[in-house]
């Protein structure tokens, strides 16, 4: 098991995951919400999302109402879901500098 280390500075460390199987709402039915959790700040953010959308689907909400906000991401915790490991996602935050960890299921 790898200990990340406590972060210094917002956006250092931020963990994600999904929350999934609640009742559509708003006006593009949402049935499921990505949950970003800053490590330093405890500051979450929300982006409601669709249970069946891909990587690219997640990339673009993120940037424009999460990485806009806050800056880059340093280091990225979250689950193996495959929208976050797939190539997309894995091209695009090499790209950008940002280290992806993943957790063990059931052992966050």
């Amino acid at each position: 098991m790898i200990h990340i280390k406590e972060p210094k500075s917002h956006g250092e460390v931020v963990h994600m995951d999904w929350v999934t199987a609640i009742p559509p709402s708003g006006d593009k039915s949402y049935n499921s919400c990505l949950v970003i959790g800053d490590r330093c700040s405890k500051t979450p953010i929300f982006l409601p999302c669709h249970k069946d959308d891909t990587a690219m689907d997640i990339a673009l909400p993120l940037w424009s109402r999460a990485i806009s906000h806050t800056g880059l991401f340093k280091n990225i915790v979250s689950v193996r879901d495959p929208k976050f490991t797939s190539a997309l996602w894995t091209n695009l935050h090499r790209f950008l500098g940002t280290k992806l960890s993943y957790t063990t299921e059931y052992h966050p």
